[in-house]
């Protein structure tokens, strides 16, 4: 067994399934801003059914998504030694300003905000949640600074073959962040207007009380969607400029192309440079995704007269659209990380030169001991929200009132 792609596997199946849980917390927590902000100035208490609802959700993907999170933490330092012994310089600056200043103050608002309800005033509570939400954009945003180092280094000296950064600046203009960021965020709220949308369609479908609360929803997720597709392909695209002169190798031959290998073959022997066709497989599929999920415009016009309902046949294509995104997003991940092989850093470290010298045995039993608990924990995740999710919006535990409550007494909340 060769450990280096032990090691890649690992890594692979392991980000993998933690980025399913961050689209949905980007997503999601954005929508609930919208929602709890109309909560707050309407005074409407179906929109805080909604926010309670929804709400829990995110609580149930946040807290399960952390465990992930650490547990792949853990790689750098057991997989990677060299990555972290010759990039770490660099590497590490933006994962410390991520981990200290927006990971720390994302928990630490929405513990506030999570034991808040009902004991700090409504104004305060809101500003909380705008306060996960932009250190949640903080996070993804210092995450994918890192990232784009890794596809194209800047800012940087070699100093006794160990790099250091002397331009932190070059980190936040690198050519090939500001439109990947943009497609994840917008793939984000993607993911969480589809979720937002296939739940609320699922509710729809049973007939469930709360039709007026999951009607809103629905449009709410659907809008978001259509407007989020349209920005994944925007920024989608617009990556092909930038990516193909930091990285001439990532869409294919060329002058460029065959330049920079001669160049890399005689610095670092040689070697296949080209990277692996599941890259092109998985952005060739990619794309397609985000084509097919574009007809959800075609669903707006039925919002009209709640034709979207009344057909039902929608609700139902709505409901099966669910697992596209997510699909649509590990394609991505796959077009960008395995695009830029040989390399850990491109360019700067192959590699074959970041991978611990463990055992091929160890290497196998720590693939086995995290996909196995990293699985579980989605499984449970997606468990939970299923569970959840389908008990409705009648009463969720997420900022019930203290104390015995008289349901008969309270008027059903309604959307005028």
């Amino acid at each position: 067994m060769d450990t280096l792609l032990l090691a890649r596997l690992q890594f692979a199946t392991t980000t993998s399934i933690h980025f399913l849980f961050v689209v949905v917390t980007l997503g999601l927590v954005t929508l609930l801003v919208g929602l709890q902000t109309a909560w707050f100035l309407t005074g409407n208490p179906a929109w805080e059914r909604l926010t309670r609802f929804w709400g829990q959700l995110y609580v149930i993907n946040y807290v399960l998504g952390i465990a992930t999170g650490i547990v792949m933490e853990f790689q750098f330092g057991l997989n990677w030694s060299g990555l972290s012994r010759y990039v770490g310089n660099v590497f590490g600056a933006p994962l410390a300003i991520e981990t200290l200043v927006a990971f720390f103050l994302e928990s630490t608002f929405l513990g506030m905000w999570i034991f808040g309800w009902h004991r700090l005033r409504r104004g305060v509570h809101l500003a909380l949640l705008w306060g996960v939400a932009l250190t949640a954009y903080a996070s993804a945003f210092w995450i994918m600074v890192a990232n784009s180092w890794l596809q194209n280094p800047v800012g940087y000296e070699l100093r006794d073959g160990v790099a250091h950064l002397t331009d932190f600046t070059a980190l936040l203009t690198n050519p090939t962040l500001g439109m990947a960021f943009g497609h994840v965020v917008a793939a984000a709220l993607l993911t969480g207007g589809v979720l937002m949308a296939a739940v609320s369609a699922w509710h729809l479908i049973r007939r469930t009380p709360d039709f007026a609360l999951f009607r809103t929803s629905l449009r709410i997720g659907l809008i978001t969607a259509a407007v989020a597709v349209t920005l994944v392909q925007g920024f989608g695209f617009a990556q092909f400029g930038p990516v193909g002169q930091a990285q001439p190798t990532k869409f294919g031959g060329g002058p460029e192309a065959d330049a920079l290998i001669a160049e890399w073959t005689a610095r670092f022997g040689p070697g296949d440079y080209s990277p692996p066709v599941l890259s092109s497989v998985g952005l060739g599929f990619m794309i397609l995704i985000g084509f097919t999920l574009g007809c959800v415009w075609l669903l707006l016009p039925l919002l009209w007269r709640d034709w979207v309902i009344r057909l039902r046949f929608p609700l139902w294509l709505i409901l099966f659209a669910l697992p596209l995104p997510f699909v649509a997003v590990i394609l991505g991940w796959i077009a960008r990380e395995v695009g830029r092989q040989p390399w850990v850093a491109y360019g700067l470290l192959p590699t074959g030169q970041a991978v611990s010298g463990v055992d091929a045995g160890v290497m196998l039993a720590s693939l086995i001991g995290f996909s196995l608990l990293l699985g579980a924990l989605a499984v449970t995740n997606w468990t939970l929200l299923a569970r959840h999710a389908a008990r409705g919006a009648a009463d969720p535990a997420l900022g019930r009132p203290p104390g015995p409550a008289d349901d008969d007494a309270r008027p059903e909340p309604a959307f005028a």
